[in-house]
């Protein structure tokens, strides 16, 4: 046992005696599917968090009447840490993800964590697993940061105890090909004053089934409209949405709450301003979407998200059509902001933005 220099939150290290790296296929990784070989832990009780161990990678245990899940008082975070092409783990803007985490526990009535923590806790874990991480172009270590309510108590109130665990994931790339989203107006995934804006456990929870009725027609995902007009886009579920339309990138505001603040959404609106783009923060109609394509106006559209970087979307279906975008080769914008991306996180770019923190 190891104990890591942590004078406030002192982590106990427990390394697994044997590692399963070697059973692992990395060039057919299946996203979400394979686990590192430790986690972290750590309980809030009684005011403060305390129990702070990095520990071989197991289940929980769990009372049946655990808060969480009954009343869904849950959060969590999604990130990444990278090789470069010289070897270095590197982690991407785990500020930004710390930050966000954080407002998400204020939204939930959770309490907030220290940074000294979290970040204590993510370097710790993504060295001791480092190896895990895949040398190759599309590789990744996924990191799941999360906190959920554990009274056992059957009653709708906050919760008085919490778990803060960190477990990763090696991965290649999220989608394979252009995806297919559809939108429709029966069922919302946020609206004002709700919990959109935060990464919340409900909030894919709730959109389960809607997601499941789109696949039956042939799409991946939900492009979520607003809950108020049912016109406004709002996002993909997996991903914040861009759209192309004549020379001007055009991506969702997150002004209103009910728009995931995406660290790399906020990523690609630098990178695309920086490059000489123009960008716009602004609503977008589904009549605007239509008659944009309709004219040969729409030139490009495409998620950003954790788990997908850049997506290209290939479909945009919509009641009983379905509107093709042009083909992934003739796209300039979202091929550029993906490369730029990528050789940013590889070392092969300058990082004119110090968003790569070194492990």
């Amino acid at each position: 046992m190891d104990t890591a220099i942590n004078t406030t939150f002192p982590i106990e290290i427990h390394k697994s005696p044997v590692s399963h790296i070697s059973t692992v296929d990395f060039d057919q990784l299946q996203f979400g599917k394979v686990f590192t070989d430790h986690m972290f832990e750590a309980d809030y009780i009684d005011g403060k968090w305390t129990n702070c161990t990095i520990r071989p990678l197991s289940t929980l245990q769990l009372h049946p009447a655990t808060s969480a899940l009954h009343y869904g008082q849950a959060v969590f975070e999604g990130m990444k840490a990278f090789k470069t092409t010289e070897g270095k783990v590197m982690l991407f803007r785990p500020d930004a993800n710390f930050r966000r985490l954080n407002e998400s526990c204020v939204r939930m009535a959770i309490p907030e964590l220290p940074e000294e923590l979290f970040m204590d806790a993510l370097f710790q874990l993504v060295r001791i697993d480092a190896d895990w991480i895949p040398n190759t172009d599309e590789g990744s270590m996924y990191i799941r940061p999360f906190v959920f309510a554990t009274d056992d108590f059957v009653g709708i109130k906050p919760s008085d105890t919490f778990k803060f665990i960190i477990f990763c994931c090696p991965v290649a790339r999220y989608y394979s090909k252009p995806v297919r989203v559809y939108m429709q107006e029966q069922f919302i995934r946020a609206f004002p004053g709700g919990t959109g804006a935060v990464k919340a456990a409900g909030n894919y929870g709730a959109t389960m089934m809607p997601l499941m009725e789109a696949r039956k027609r042939g799409f991946d995902q939900m492009l979520w409209i607003d809950g108020v007009t049912h016109n406004r886009l709002q996002e993909i579920g997996t991903m914040n949405v861009f759209v192309q339309i004549d020379d001007t990138i055009i991506t969702i505001p997150t002004t209103e709450g009910t728009i995931l603040k995406g660290v790399t959404r906020d990523s690609c609106i630098a990178l695309l301003r920086d490059g000489g783009y123009k960008v716009e923060e602004r609503d977008v109609t589904i009549q605007e979407l239509i008659d944009a394509h309709r004219s040969g106006r729409l030139h490009d559209a495409f998620g950003t998200g954790t788990a997908a970087t850049v997506a290209p979307i290939g479909v945009i279906g919509y009641k009983d059509e379905e509107y093709e975008l042009p083909p992934v080769e003739s796209r300039k914008a979202s091929a550029w902001l993906k490369h730029e991306l990528w050789a940013i996180r590889k070392g092969i770019a300058t990082d004119r933005f110090d968003w790569m923190w070194e492990v």
